[in-house]
């Protein structure tokens, strides 16, 4: 096991592909994923008025909206069609249409209209003015009923007037409420799950290449057992990785100030059978790498359906039986929830310890399955080169 330990390590450090996926793809993913989605709250967002009202009532309500740290009122616009050519030039992101009967119907009690309209090239944005313009029509709304009391003599009663049930977020885990510090933590598990396999797997494919060339047998492979040469193989690719584990998941939420309030202790115990279960599952897709270039196939198509299964973009509560499943046969999908948990939200390794002990099944699975595959492959292509020979 540990002549087999030093060849892979001998052979990831000669192979540029392999370093591509180990080091640079890890190292730079991350940073480039979490750029991307920077800055994750969006301020002062230029917004165009039309106010076809002209009134106290209307021009209140524009002032009240520019006091919002989320809006800033870019210009006002004589009509929708001035409004939607500043729109369609990408001056401003949003329209803000006040109706000419706006201050009429709230003299008379009755529900007034405000029209607003949303670009869509960006969902940011988009519940960026959703929350705003939700705090602006309570905050008027209280207003107007306090003046409803008022002039019905009851001063006191307005002087006072607070909404009947107060909300307050307090928000857990994700403070900034970003899209960054919401997705990053998740999609950095599943960085490190996809480039272990793609690495494993061109080595894989490298390895199969080598042994059609000459008559079954890779002459870059120890001669070992197979549970030694599938255990010395996982273990150099697990320690080869774990510096990088602690890049990802120690240095990178510190560099963009994401989410990270667990014990690293904890995460990085945790991350280790995920590690481990990854390195075996790589070596069992080894069956499918008949060449160097297969694992691009079969690893990277995979990366959006990982994604989906690990409950970041849709929940796993919400998920049909056989996609819960499926998600509960990858070990970066129990990664990415004990992860999270233990990142943002502070949770101690025993309290994940259910998707703990599932990477640690997963790991037992796949090594079975890794001892298979190899000693198939040996005894398969050795039988198949001997008899063409």
């Amino acid at each position: 096991m540990g002549r087999v330990f030093r060849n892979e390590f001998r052979l990831m450090l000669h192979d540029a592909g392999v370093l591509l996926f180990f080091v640079a793809l890890p190292l730079l993913y991350p940073i480039v994923y979490t750029l991307i989605y920077n800055p994750e709250v969006l301020r002062k967002l230029p917004v165009a008025v039309v106010d076809d009202s002209r009134t106290a009532q209307s021009r209140e309500l524009v002032r009240r909206a520019s006091a919002s740290p989320s809006l800033e009122i870019y210009a006002y616009c004589a009509d929708m069609p001035e409004a939607k050519r500043l729109m369609a030039e990408k001056k401003v992101f949003g329209v803000m249409q006040i109706p000419y009967d706006y201050a009429e119907k709230l003299g008379n009690g009755e529900v007034a209209h405000v029209s607003f309209y949303s670009d869509m090239s960006l969902l940011l944005r988009y519940r960026t003015f959703v929350a705003a313009l939700t705090d602006l029509q309570i905050d008027v709304i209280q207003d107007i009923t306090g003046e409803k009391i008022s002039a019905l003599g009851l001063e006191s009663l307005a002087g006072d007037m607070k909404a009947p049930i107060a909300s307050e977020a307090q928000m857990l885990g994700d403070t900034e409420q970003g899209f960054a510090s919401f997705v990053i933590p998740g999609i950095v598990i599943l960085i490190l799950q996809q480039s272990m396999l793609l690495g494993i797997c061109l080595l894989g494919g490298t390895s199969r290449e080598r042994r059609s060339r000459n008559g079954g047998i890779d002459p870059q492979e120890v001669n070992a057992p197979v549970t030694a040469t599938v255990w010395g193989r996982a273990l150099a690719y697990t320690v080869f990785y774990f510096p990088m584990t602690i890049y990802i998941l120690r240095f990178i939420p510190e560099i963009f100030n994401l989410p990270h309030y667990g014990n690293p202790v904890d995460y990085l115990l945790f991350i280790l059978p995920m590690l481990l279960a990854t390195a075996f599952l790589g070596q069992a897709l080894n069956y499918f790498m008949k060449e160097r270039e297969s694992c691009f196939i079969f690893i990277v198509f995979s990366s959006v359906l990982f994604l989906f299964l690990s409950g970041l973009t849709w929940p796993r509560y919400a998920m049909s039986d056989l996609w819960v499943w499926i998600g509960n046969c990858i070990p970066a999908v129990w990664g990415v929830e004990g992860f999270i948990r233990i990142n943002s939200n502070s949770a101690t390794l025993p309290e994940v310890g259910t998707a703990f002990t599932a990477m640690w099944i997963l790991a037992l699975v796949y090594m079975l399955l890794a001892q298979w595959v190899t000693k198939y492959i040996r005894i398969s292509n050795y039988g198949r080169n001997k008899e063409l020979s």
